[in-house]
Protein backbone atom coordinates (compact mmCIF):
# COMPACT_ATOMS: atom_id res chain seq x y z
CA UNK A 1 0.00 0.00 0.00
CA UNK A 2 3.43 2.34 0.27
CA UNK A 3 4.67 4.41 2.82
CA UNK A 4 2.85 4.45 5.97
CA UNK A 5 3.94 7.07 8.84
CA UNK A 6 3.43 5.63 12.54
CA UNK A 7 0.73 8.03 13.65
CA UNK A 8 -2.87 7.74 13.02
CA UNK A 9 -6.05 7.04 14.66
CA UNK A 10 -9.22 4.43 13.55
CA UNK A 11 -12.58 3.53 15.20
CA UNK A 12 -14.39 0.75 14.35
CA UNK A 13 -18.15 -0.29 15.93
CA UNK A 14 -19.91 -3.35 15.76
CA UNK A 15 -22.66 -4.94 16.49
CA UNK A 16 -23.75 -8.39 16.83
CA UNK A 17 -26.83 -10.75 18.67
CA UNK A 18 -27.35 -7.29 20.74
CA UNK A 19 -23.68 -7.02 21.45
CA UNK A 20 -22.63 -3.71 20.42
CA UNK A 21 -18.18 -3.51 20.69
CA UNK A 22 -16.53 -0.35 19.91
CA UNK A 23 -12.84 -0.26 19.37
CA UNK A 24 -10.41 2.77 19.38
CA UNK A 25 -6.60 2.64 18.02
CA UNK A 26 -4.28 5.20 18.30
CA UNK A 27 -0.58 5.24 17.14
CA UNK A 28 2.35 7.34 18.09
CA UNK A 29 6.00 7.31 17.05
CA UNK A 30 8.10 4.56 18.55
CA UNK A 31 11.11 2.22 17.68
CA UNK A 32 9.93 -0.78 18.02
CA UNK A 33 5.64 -2.49 18.26
CA UNK A 34 4.54 -1.54 20.94
CA UNK A 35 0.75 -2.54 21.89
CA UNK A 36 -0.96 -1.48 24.61
CA UNK A 37 -4.70 -3.02 24.80
CA UNK A 38 -7.47 -1.43 27.00
CA UNK A 39 -10.31 -4.58 28.39
CA UNK A 40 -13.06 -4.80 30.39
CA UNK A 41 -11.59 -6.95 33.51
CA UNK A 42 -13.21 -10.45 32.45
CA UNK A 43 -12.38 -9.83 28.72
CA UNK A 44 -8.64 -9.81 29.41
CA UNK A 45 -8.33 -13.07 28.01
CA UNK A 46 -9.09 -11.47 24.40
CA UNK A 47 -5.69 -9.63 25.01
CA UNK A 48 -3.68 -11.96 22.88
CA UNK A 49 -6.54 -12.31 20.07
CA UNK A 50 -6.28 -8.24 19.74
CA UNK A 51 -2.41 -8.23 20.18
CA UNK A 52 -1.87 -10.70 17.56
CA UNK A 53 -4.75 -8.85 14.59
CA UNK A 54 -2.57 -5.43 15.96
CA UNK A 55 0.63 -6.91 14.86
CA UNK A 56 -0.14 -9.00 11.56
CA UNK A 57 -1.24 -4.90 10.66
CA UNK A 58 1.80 -2.53 12.40
CA UNK A 59 5.40 -3.56 12.67
CA UNK A 60 6.41 0.01 14.28
CA UNK A 61 5.13 2.39 17.05
CA UNK A 62 3.32 2.76 20.05
CA UNK A 63 -0.38 1.57 19.91
CA UNK A 64 -3.05 1.78 22.38
CA UNK A 65 -6.05 -0.19 21.53
CA UNK A 66 -9.26 0.41 23.98
CA UNK A 67 -12.40 -1.99 23.64
CA UNK A 68 -15.85 -1.23 25.28
CA UNK A 69 -19.09 -3.14 25.21
CA UNK A 70 -22.56 -2.20 25.15
CA UNK A 71 -25.76 -3.84 25.08
CA UNK A 72 -28.82 -3.09 22.54
CA UNK A 73 -31.73 -1.46 23.82
CA UNK A 74 -33.82 -3.47 21.69
CA UNK A 75 -31.94 -6.70 23.36
CA UNK A 76 -33.70 -5.58 26.82
CA UNK A 77 -36.17 -8.85 27.18
CA UNK A 78 -37.95 -10.78 30.07
CA UNK A 79 -34.55 -11.86 31.35
CA UNK A 80 -32.99 -8.50 31.30
CA UNK A 81 -36.68 -7.51 33.78
CA UNK A 82 -36.33 -10.13 35.58
CA UNK A 83 -32.64 -9.61 36.62
CA UNK A 84 -33.11 -6.08 37.27
CA UNK A 85 -35.47 -7.09 39.60
CA UNK A 86 -33.25 -9.25 41.61
CA UNK A 87 -30.83 -6.51 41.54
CA UNK A 88 -33.25 -3.88 42.62
CA UNK A 89 -34.39 -5.93 45.38
CA UNK A 90 -30.91 -6.93 46.86
CA UNK A 91 -29.74 -3.07 46.54
CA UNK A 92 -32.85 -2.12 48.90
CA UNK A 93 -32.54 -4.52 51.40
CA UNK A 94 -28.90 -3.81 51.43
CA UNK A 95 -29.90 -0.18 51.73
CA UNK A 96 -32.49 -0.62 54.49
CA UNK A 97 -29.92 -2.62 56.61
CA UNK A 98 -27.37 0.00 56.23
CA UNK A 99 -29.60 2.91 56.94
CA UNK A 100 -29.33 4.54 53.53
CA UNK A 101 -31.77 6.26 51.44
CA UNK A 102 -33.77 4.42 49.22
CA UNK A 103 -32.77 6.66 46.23
CA UNK A 104 -32.96 4.28 43.47
CA UNK A 105 -34.14 5.98 39.65
CA UNK A 106 -34.61 4.81 36.48
CA UNK A 107 -31.31 5.63 35.33
CA UNK A 108 -30.33 2.91 37.84
CA UNK A 109 -31.29 0.59 35.74
CA UNK A 110 -28.31 1.86 33.24
CA UNK A 111 -24.99 1.52 35.79
CA UNK A 112 -27.04 -2.04 36.48
CA UNK A 113 -26.75 -3.11 32.68
CA UNK A 114 -23.54 -1.75 32.47
CA UNK A 115 -22.66 -4.23 35.15
CA UNK A 116 -24.23 -7.02 33.32
CA UNK A 117 -22.12 -6.68 30.32
CA UNK A 118 -19.63 -8.78 32.37
CA UNK A 119 -22.13 -11.57 32.01
CA UNK A 120 -21.48 -11.44 28.62
CA UNK A 121 -19.45 -14.78 27.30
CA UNK A 122 -16.71 -14.28 25.54
CA UNK A 123 -16.99 -15.64 22.25
CA UNK A 124 -20.29 -13.70 22.14
CA UNK A 125 -17.96 -10.60 22.88
CA UNK A 126 -15.25 -11.68 20.41
CA UNK A 127 -18.10 -11.78 17.96
CA UNK A 128 -18.84 -8.46 17.96
CA UNK A 129 -15.11 -7.30 19.33
CA UNK A 130 -13.13 -8.31 15.99
CA UNK A 131 -15.25 -6.58 13.30
CA UNK A 132 -14.96 -3.71 15.22
CA UNK A 133 -10.71 -4.10 15.79
CA UNK A 134 -10.37 -4.80 11.84
CA UNK A 135 -12.83 -1.72 11.05
CA UNK A 136 -10.56 0.65 13.27
CA UNK A 137 -7.21 -0.58 12.02
CA UNK A 138 -8.45 -0.38 8.14
CA UNK A 139 -9.00 3.61 9.45
CA UNK A 140 -5.72 3.72 11.17
CA UNK A 141 -4.35 2.23 8.17
CA UNK A 142 -5.44 4.59 6.08
CA UNK A 143 -4.56 7.62 8.17
CA UNK A 144 -1.14 6.28 8.61
CA UNK A 145 -0.98 5.84 4.77
CA UNK A 146 -2.07 9.18 3.88
CA UNK A 147 0.27 11.00 6.05
CA UNK A 148 3.09 8.63 5.55
CA UNK A 149 2.32 9.83 1.56
CA UNK A 150 2.77 13.01 2.58
CA UNK A 151 5.72 12.61 4.23
CA UNK A 152 7.29 10.68 1.29
CA UNK A 153 7.22 13.33 -0.90
CA UNK A 154 8.99 15.53 1.44
CA UNK A 155 11.69 13.16 2.12
CA UNK A 156 12.17 12.85 -2.07
CA UNK A 157 12.01 17.00 -1.89
CA UNK A 158 14.99 17.18 0.63
CA UNK A 159 17.01 14.11 -0.91
CA UNK A 160 17.36 16.53 -4.00
CA UNK A 161 18.39 19.06 -1.63
CA UNK A 162 20.88 16.78 -0.39
CA UNK A 163 21.51 15.63 -4.04
CA UNK A 164 22.68 18.94 -5.09
CA UNK A 165 24.92 19.80 -2.42
CA UNK A 166 26.72 16.80 -3.30
CA UNK A 167 26.87 17.64 -6.82
CA UNK A 168 28.78 21.18 -5.80
CA UNK A 169 30.73 19.35 -3.61
CA UNK A 170 31.83 16.91 -6.54
CA UNK A 171 32.37 19.72 -8.76
CA UNK A 172 34.89 21.62 -6.50
CA UNK A 173 36.67 18.88 -5.21
CA UNK A 174 39.22 18.61 -7.97
CA UNK A 175 40.42 21.77 -8.24
CA UNK A 176 41.42 21.73 -4.71
CA UNK A 177 44.75 20.28 -5.15
CA UNK A 178 45.60 22.32 -8.25
CA UNK A 179 44.41 25.41 -5.70
CA UNK A 180 46.79 23.99 -3.07
CA UNK A 181 49.85 23.44 -5.67
CA UNK A 182 49.46 27.09 -6.71
CA UNK A 183 49.55 28.33 -3.34
CA UNK A 184 52.29 26.17 -2.32
CA UNK A 185 54.11 27.44 -5.28
CA UNK A 186 53.27 31.13 -4.48
CA UNK A 187 54.52 30.38 -1.01
CA UNK A 188 58.07 28.69 -1.59
CA UNK A 189 58.78 31.20 -4.62
CA UNK A 190 57.78 34.16 -1.92
CA UNK A 191 60.74 32.60 0.61
CA UNK A 192 63.07 32.02 -1.76
CA UNK A 193 63.24 35.32 -3.49
CA UNK A 194 66.43 36.59 -4.00
CA UNK A 195 68.09 33.41 -3.35
CA UNK A 196 69.88 31.37 -5.87
CA UNK A 197 67.56 28.23 -5.36
CA UNK A 198 64.35 27.76 -6.32
CA UNK A 199 61.88 25.86 -6.35
CA UNK A 200 62.52 21.52 -7.09
CA UNK A 201 59.38 20.92 -9.51
CA UNK A 202 60.12 16.93 -8.90
CA UNK A 203 59.63 17.95 -4.51
CA UNK A 204 56.49 20.02 -5.22
CA UNK A 205 54.86 17.24 -7.65
CA UNK A 206 55.60 14.97 -4.91
CA UNK A 207 53.83 17.50 -2.42
CA UNK A 208 50.88 18.06 -4.80
CA UNK A 209 50.18 14.32 -5.11
CA UNK A 210 50.23 13.50 -1.45
CA UNK A 211 47.80 16.43 -1.18
CA UNK A 212 45.60 15.15 -3.97
CA UNK A 213 45.74 11.75 -2.21
CA UNK A 214 45.13 13.01 1.61
CA UNK A 215 41.75 14.99 0.38
CA UNK A 216 40.33 12.53 -2.11
CA UNK A 217 37.03 12.21 -1.43
CA UNK A 218 35.95 9.95 -4.08
CA UNK A 219 35.18 7.28 -2.78
CA UNK A 220 32.78 9.02 -0.50
CA UNK A 221 30.65 10.65 -3.38
CA UNK A 222 30.66 7.62 -4.63
CA UNK A 223 28.89 5.47 -1.46
CA UNK A 224 26.81 8.69 -1.02
CA UNK A 225 25.09 8.81 -4.46
CA UNK A 226 24.45 5.01 -3.84
CA UNK A 227 22.84 5.48 -0.12
CA UNK A 228 20.83 8.44 -2.49
CA UNK A 229 19.69 5.29 -4.63
CA UNK A 230 18.79 3.19 -2.17
CA UNK A 231 16.73 5.77 -0.20
CA UNK A 232 14.52 6.61 -3.77
CA UNK A 233 14.07 3.00 -3.70
CA UNK A 234 12.72 2.16 -0.27
CA UNK A 235 10.61 5.70 -0.84
CA UNK A 236 8.89 4.42 -4.12
CA UNK A 237 8.59 1.00 -2.77
CA UNK A 238 5.69 -0.62 -0.59
CA UNK A 239 7.69 -1.97 2.63
CA UNK A 240 7.94 -0.25 5.59
CA UNK A 241 11.44 1.42 5.70
CA UNK A 242 11.56 3.38 8.97
CA UNK A 243 14.84 1.04 9.93
CA UNK A 244 16.76 0.74 6.75
CA UNK A 245 15.94 4.32 6.45
CA UNK A 246 17.14 5.47 9.77
CA UNK A 247 20.49 3.58 9.11
CA UNK A 248 21.25 4.98 5.89
CA UNK A 249 20.88 8.81 7.58
CA UNK A 250 23.57 7.49 9.66
CA UNK A 251 26.06 6.65 7.17
CA UNK A 252 25.24 9.53 5.21
CA UNK A 253 26.44 11.08 8.57
CA UNK A 254 29.56 9.55 8.19
CA UNK A 255 30.25 10.29 4.91
CA UNK A 256 29.75 13.96 5.18
CA UNK A 257 31.72 13.94 8.07
CA UNK A 258 34.71 12.12 6.34
CA UNK A 259 34.44 14.72 3.58
CA UNK A 260 34.36 17.63 6.01
CA UNK A 261 37.80 15.68 7.78
CA UNK A 262 39.64 15.17 3.97
CA UNK A 263 38.45 18.33 2.23
CA UNK A 264 40.89 21.15 3.70
CA UNK A 265 38.80 23.62 1.45
CA UNK A 266 36.75 26.45 3.33
CA UNK A 267 34.53 25.77 -0.09
CA UNK A 268 33.79 22.50 0.68
CA UNK A 269 33.55 22.71 4.63
CA UNK A 270 30.54 25.14 3.87
CA UNK A 271 28.66 22.73 1.49
CA UNK A 272 29.60 19.89 4.50
CA UNK A 273 27.80 22.57 6.72
CA UNK A 274 24.58 23.03 4.77
CA UNK A 275 24.66 19.19 4.36
CA UNK A 276 24.75 18.08 7.67
CA UNK A 277 22.00 20.81 8.10
CA UNK A 278 19.58 19.05 5.57
CA UNK A 279 20.32 15.89 6.89
CA UNK A 280 19.41 16.36 9.70
CA UNK A 281 15.75 17.73 9.18
CA UNK A 282 15.86 14.46 6.57
CA UNK A 283 16.36 12.37 9.61
CA UNK A 284 13.83 13.86 11.61
CA UNK A 285 11.02 12.99 8.95
CA UNK A 286 12.30 9.64 8.86
CA UNK A 287 11.78 8.91 12.37
CA UNK A 288 8.37 9.33 11.67
CA UNK A 289 8.11 6.35 9.45
CA UNK A 290 6.80 2.69 9.96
Amino acid sequence: MGIASMTGFGRGEASVNGVIATVEISSVNRKQLDCNVTLPPHLNSLEPQIQSAVRSRLSRGYVRVTTTLNQEASSVDSTNIDLWQQQITTLRQAAAKLNLPDDLTASTLLRLDAANIHNIPLDAAWEAIEPALTAALNELSAMRHQEGTTISTDLIQRLETLQQIKAAIAQRAPTVPLLWRDTLQTRLTSLLEGQATVPDPDSLAREVALFADRCDISEELTRLASHFDQTLTMLNGSDPCGRPLDFICQELFREINTIGSKANDATITRHVIAFKTALETLREQVQNLE
